[in-house]
C-alpha cells in the first residue's frame, strides 16, 4: 500500500506564526493540507528573531494546533528564514567532465555546483542557498539540463544566498523547541515563487515582490532561474504604524481599518461595472469607524484622505525602494512579465495601482493555488510564502515528516508469524502464480 508523504511548513514572520501540514500522495503532484494554524507573532521584528523566549512559546503553540488538526506528531519540518541579513550573489564553476568518452552524469554535475558553491566569505555568514542558473556545455551555453549530455567541460553558473548565521542559530533555536528537526531552511521569496509564479512568467523574467509585515522580498527572475535576490527593512507594518500616527489611534484600530478598506477595494473591483451617483460616491467616501468595530475619538473618516494622504505615500516609499533595487541588480528591462506582488501587503489598498505607476510595468496579485484541503482560511497572499515551502518541500523531502506510530514493519521484526498467520499466508502464496 502507498504511504502519504507528510511534509510540514513553518513560517515564522513579523505578523504571524503560521504552520502548515500537507499530504502528497506517492505519484500525484497535488498537496493535501491536512493541519493549519496561524497565531500573532511575539519576539520577532523585521524577519529576525528579538526574543527566543516569546518567539519559542508561539512556534510551540503554533504547531501543536496544527498537529491536533492533523492528528500527527512532526519529526521533521521545513522552516522559511528572512530578514534583512539575507543577500545574494552569482557565481560560475567549472569542471573536467569525470568521463570525456561517455555522458555528463548526476555526479558531475553535484562536482560542478560544489565549485561554484566555493566563494569567499566572512565567517557570519552561511549558504542558505546554492540555485543553478544554465549550464555550458564545452562551447554550447543555455543548457538546462546537461546529465545525459556528452562533453568535456561543464561550466554552471549559479544564483547563491546568503544570510546571518547568528539570525539562522536562533531560528533554529527557537524551533528545535518543537521537537522536530529542521530539515532545510528556505528563504521565503524562493518559497513564496514556488506558490505564485508560473513557468512561462519566470521564463520571460519576472519580478516576485513578497510584502510581509515587517520585510519586502524581492526576487528577479531571468530565464527561468532566480537572478537577484534582495530584502527590504520596510513592510506592511508601516503602513498601519502611519495610519495609527495620522488618524491618532491604537495599532490594533489602526490593523482594523487597513484591513477593512482592503476589502471595501475589492467590493468595489467586483462592482466594476455599476454606475454610481455623485451623492453615492461622497456617501461612500465617509467610513463610519464604529462600524468596523473602532471605537474611538474619531465617528467619521474620510476614505479618500486616509488613502492618498496616508496609506499611498508610504507604498510610493516602498515601490521606490523596489524600483532602486531592480536598477541595481542591473536585470531592469529584462522582465517583460512584470511585478507579481504577494504577501499580506499586497492587498493593502491601492497597492496594485502605486505599483504601476512607480515601475511601469504590468502587475498582478499572485494568490497561491497548488494546495487542495483545509484551505478555506490559506488561500491568500499572506500565506503564500507558506504554501510555496509546502510545495518546495514535497520535491525536496527525503522522507515523511511525522512520527504517529511506530512502523508496522519494525513491530512485525519482534512478532514471531507462526502458527495460524503463518499456515494462512503459506496458503495464500499457495494460489499465486
Amino acid at each position: 500500500m502507498n504511504r502519504n508523504k507528510i511534509v510540514a511548513a513553518i513560517d515564522v514572520g513579523s505578523t504571524k506564526i503560521a504552520t502548515l501540514i500537507g499530504q502528497v500522495s506517492e505519484g500525484s503532484e497535488k498537496i493535501n493540507v491536512v493541519g493549519a494554524s496561524s497565531i500573532p507573532s511575539a519576539g520577532v521584528r523585521k524577519g529576525q528573531i528579538v526574543n527566543i523566549e516569546e518567539a519559542s512559546d508561539v512556534i510551540v503553540r503554533s504547531v501543536e494546533a496544527a498537529e491536533r488538526m492533523a492528528g500527527l506528531s512532526l519529526s521533521k519540518t521545513f522552516v522559511l528564514i528572512g530578514g534583512a541579513h539575507i543577500c545574494s550573489q552569482n557565481s560560475h564553476g567549472v569542471v573536467a567532465v569525470a568521463e570525456p568518452q561517455g555522458e555528463i552524469t548526476p555526479e558531475d554535475v553535484r562536482r560542478v555546483i560544489e565549485a561554484a558553491r566555493a566563494i569567499s566569505l566572512p565567517s557570519s555568514r552561511e549558504i542558505v542557498h546554492v540555485i543553478p542558473r544554465t549550464y555550458t556545455v564545452d562551447s554550447q551555453d543555455g543548457v538546462a539540463d546537461p546529465v545525459g549530455m556528452s562533453g568535456v567541460r561543464l561550466e554552471v553558473e549559479t544564483h547563491i544566498i546568503t544570510g546571518s548565521s547568528t539570525a539562522m542559530k536562533n531560528l533554529a533555536r527557537c524551533v528545535s523547541e518543537v521537537g522536530a528537526d529542521i530539515e532545510s531552511m528556505v528563504f521565503a521569496g524562493i518559497a513564496a515563487s514556488n506558490a505564485v509564479l508560473t513557468e512561462t512568467e519566470k521564463e520571460l523574467g519576472v519580478v516576485l515582490v513578497d510584502i510581509g509585515g515587517g520585510t519586502t522580498n524581492i526576487v528577479v527572475y531571468i530565464e527561468g532561474a532566480p537572478a537577484y535576490t534582495a530584502v527590504l527593512p520596510i513592510g506592511a507594518k508601516n503602513v498601519t504604524n502611519d495610519l495609527a500616527i495620522g488618524l491618532r489611534l491604537s495599532l490594533e484600530s489602526a490593523e482594523k481599518l487597513k484591513v477593512a478598506l482592503s476589502d471595501k477595494k475589492k467590493i468595489k473591483q467586483a462592482e466594476e461595472g455599476a454606475d454610481k451617483k455623485t451623492e453615492d460616491k461622497n456617501k461612500d467616501d465617509e467610513i463610519d469607524l464604529a462600524k468596523i468595530g473602532i471605537y474611538e475619538e474619531a465617528k467619521n473618516v474620510s476614505r479618500k484622505t486616509i488613502i492618498e494622504g496616508i496609506i499611498k505615500p508610504r507604498l510610493n516609499e516602498i515601490f521606490g525602494m523596489v524600483a532602486s533595487e531592480i536598477q541595481k541588480s542591473g536585470f531592469a528591462g529584462l522582465t517583460p512579465s512584470g511585478i507579481v506582488l504577494t504577501g499580506g501587503g499586497a492587498i493593502t489598498v491601492g497597492a496594485v495601482e502605486t505599483c504601476k505607476r512607480a515601475l511601469s510595468l504590468p502587475v498582478r496579485i499572485g494568490v497561491p493555488d497548488r494546495v487542495s484541503g483545509l484551505v478555506d482560511d490559506i488561500m491568500d497572499p499572506s500565506f503564500s510564502a507558506s504554501i510555496g515551502l509546502l510545495v518546495y518541500g514535497s520535491k525536496h523531502s527525503e522522507s515523511s515528516s511525522f512520527s504517529s506510530l511506530p512502523k508496522f514493519g519494525e513491530i512485525s521484526k519482534k512478532i514471531p508469524i507462526k502458527g495460524f498467520a503463518g499456515k494462512f499466508a503459506d496458503f495464500v502464496k499457495s494460489f499465486l502464480p
